[in-house]
C-alpha cells in the first residue's frame, strides 16, 4: 500500500454556490475557507465520510464528467434534489432504474430510489474507464484492498484504506478521457514523497511548491489526483 484515500474535490466556477448545493444534499456544513474555495464537513462526528473540498477554477466546464457520485434517496422520487437546484437529465426507463441529474454547474450524478435497510446519501464513487479491471487493480495496489470484476465488465476496489463509502467502481465507457476531470480524489502518502507512486505508474503533473504542499499526478488513464505527505 502506497497511500490511503483522503477526500473528494470538485472544481467550480462558484465554489460557494456549488458547495451550498452539495452541502444541502449531503446534510453537511458549508465552510468558507477564506481563499475563494469552500469545504463541506460532515455534521455527524461519528461519520466515516471525509470532507468534500470545492475549489474555484478559472476554466469553464467542458465535456462529460468522468468521475461522479451515486446517491441513495430518502424516498422514491428525486423531488428534493430538483427543488434544491438539480437538473433532470434522464428518468428511469427500460434500460436504467435510476435518475441521472446534474448539479448547478452541470456535473452529472445518479440518484437511486430508497430501499429498505439502505441509508440515504452517497453510497458509491463511479469512474468512467477504458479498462475498468486494470484501473481497479492499479488503485487497489495503491490504496490497499482488492479488485473485483463483475460479469457486466464493471470492476470495483474493495477494502481501500480510508475510503468512506460503500463502493468504488470503475465502469466501461467507449470514449477516452479528453479534458481535465471536474471531480477528483486526494490520497495521503504512506511515505515521505510521491516516488513510489510514480514508480508504480502514476504520471507527475506538478511538484509541491511553497504554497502548494502536495503533488499533482495522474493515474494510468489520465485521471488527475493529488497526493499529500503524511500528517
Amino acid at each position: 500500500m502506497i497511500a490511503r484515500f483522503k477526500d473528494l474535490c470538485m472544481d467550480a466556477a462558484d465554489a460557494r454556490r456549488l458547495g451550498g448545493f452539495w452541502a444541502g444534499i449531503l446534510d453537511g456544513e458549508l465552510v468558507d475557507t477564506g481563499d475563494g474555495d469552500a469545504r463541506i464537513d460532515p455534521r455527524a462526528a461519528a461519520s466515516a465520510a471525509e470532507s468534500v473540498w470545492v475549489n474555484t477554477v478559472p476554466e469553464p466546464r467542458t465535456g462529460k464528467t468522468r468521475v461522479h457520485l451515486d446517491l441513495r434517496l430518502a424516498g422514491r422520487e428525486p423531488d428534493g434534489l430538483l427543488a434544491a437546484g438539480a437538473r433532470l437529465i434522464r428518468e428511469p426507463d427500460t434500460e436504467i432504474d435510476w435518475w441521472v441529474l446534474a448539479d448547478p454547474e452541470g456535473n452529472q450524478f445518479c440518484a437511486f430510489a430508497q430501499r429498505e435497510g439502505r441509508r440515504p446519501g452517497v453510497f458509491e464513487l463511479v469512474v468512467d474507464s477504458a479498462d475498468p479491471v486494470a484501473q481497479a487493480t492499479w488503485w487497489a495496489e495503491v490504496v490497499g484492498g482488492r479488485a473485483e470484476r463483475a460479469e457486466s465488465g464493471v470492476a470495483s476496489v474493495v477494502g481501500a484504506d480510508g475510503f468512506p463509502w460503500d463502493h468504488w467502481v470503475f465502469v466501461p465507457v467507449a470514449e477516452r478521457k479528453r479534458v481535465k476531470n471536474r471531480v477528483h480524489w486526494d490520497v495521503e502518502l504512506t511515505g515521505p514523497d510521491a516516488t513510489a507512486l510514480i514508480a508504480a505508474g502514476a504520471t507527475l503533473l506538478a511538484e509541491p511548491t511553497g504554497t502548494v504542499p502536495w503533488w499533482v499526478l495522474a493515474d494510468p488513464e489520465g485521471n488527475e489526483f493529488c497526493a499529500f505527505p503524511p500528517r
